[in-house]
């Protein structure tokens, strides 16, 4: 078998299946199979594929046939500058997650941020890399988070339910924010792999959001992230709120004052 065989063969599962990128995802399992990059596969489509790595290729195109994300599959996720390890203990991060980043990356040296629900450690850990001259620190209620977090450098991350005492310049929180009712119109990839408990927060999906700003002290400055259709609710919990459009140009993150 060569490459550009494995490739045909992986798209018609998936888009049979009913996946939405099959191509993209089919050379991203194939070229980690067979320890390429992704380009190789383009630059070189008869590259042969041996039996060991046509079996792997297999198991993982009837993992995503089964709607398993890629990013599970591979065991890692790229976020900004770093790859994370990932499982279905944490969310995926998102590209949106970035605005969160993006927000805390104009303090001045030396200012303290907080990561609330850091899950795999996406934000902390990029903003510890982009800006080292920050204290950054993070938590999570999941201790299975945490671990994965550890697991990926964030050896101080650390179990809280909720907004941990200290002080802070600035809380950063990717929080739960999916309505109840949501929940089974999700896309599978969501539905059936990724923690329940990191995405609903509630009937109308702010639970999660409401117990954090109630629990900062007046005037802590804080970010937080959350769906589009949520803007208005946000703004209400916040003082001098100013929000953040995602790469879809999207009410995603919305930063003000805790009152």
């Amino acid at each position: 078998m060569i490459a550009r065989d494995a490739v045909g063969a992986a798209v018609d599962a998936l888009t049979a299946t009913g996946v939405e990128t099959p191509r993209l995802d089919a050379e991203l399992l194939i070229a980690d199979a067979l320890g390429v990059d992704r380009a190789a596969l383009v630059v070189d489509p008869s590259l042969a594929v041996s039996g060991a790595a046509a079996r792997l290729i297999g198991e993982r195109v009837r993992r995503r046939v089964a709607r398993e994300p890629v990013a599970y599959i591979l065991g890692v996720k790229g976020f900004r500058r770093i790859d994370l390890l990932v499982d279905s203990r944490v969310l995926i991060p998102r590209p949106e997650t970035e605005l969160l980043v993006e927000v805390a990356l104009s303090l001045p040296a030396g200012a303290h941020v907080h990561d609330v629900g850091t899950g795999s450690g996406a934000v902390a850990l990029a903003l510890r890399d982009e800006r080292p001259d920050l204290a950054v620190s993070a938590s999570d209620a999941s201790p299975d988070a945490v671990a994965v977090a550890r697991a990926n450098g964030l050896s101080d991350a650390f179990v809280h339910d909720g907004l941990p005492g200290g002080r802070f310049d600035l809380v950063v929180a990717n929080l739960p924010y999916v309505r109840e009712d949501e929940w089974a119109g999700l896309a599978p990839e969501i539905r059936l792999y990724e923690p329940r408990e990191a995405l609903v927060a509630g009937a109308d999906g702010l639970d999660a959001i409401r117990s954090v700003v109630a629990a900062a002290p007046r005037g802590l400055r804080l970010a937080l992230e959350h769906a589009p259709g949520q803007t208005e609710a946000i703004r209400g919990l916040l003082g001098s709120p100013r929000v953040h459009a995602d790469l879809a140009g999207l009410p995603r993150v919305t930063v003000g004052f805790a009152p």
